[in-house]
């Protein structure tokens, strides 16, 4: 993944910089480097996936008593 922004004529640096972070931000960059940062075990990353499942459809049911369609 390259992330590149040029400089435009009469452009500052600082505005430049603040166009590459938002870039960099949007592209997932950083979320990326710090989900490789450590290694994570099959076992871990399936439990991981069936918490944030589990999280996903308790914040739905709650959405929906909410709304009173249940």
């Amino acid at each position: 993944m390259t992330t590149k922004v040029t400089v435009r004529e009469g452009e500052g640096v600082e505005r430049a910089m603040k166009r590459f972070k938002r870039k960099v931000e949007q592209a997932g960059v950083l979320k990326e480097v710090r989900k490789r940062e450590h290694f994570v075990k099959p076992s871990v990353k399936r439990k991981l996936k069936a918490r944030a499942a589990e999280a996903r459809a308790r914040k739905r049911e709650k959405r929906m008593t909410q709304k009173g369609v249940m």
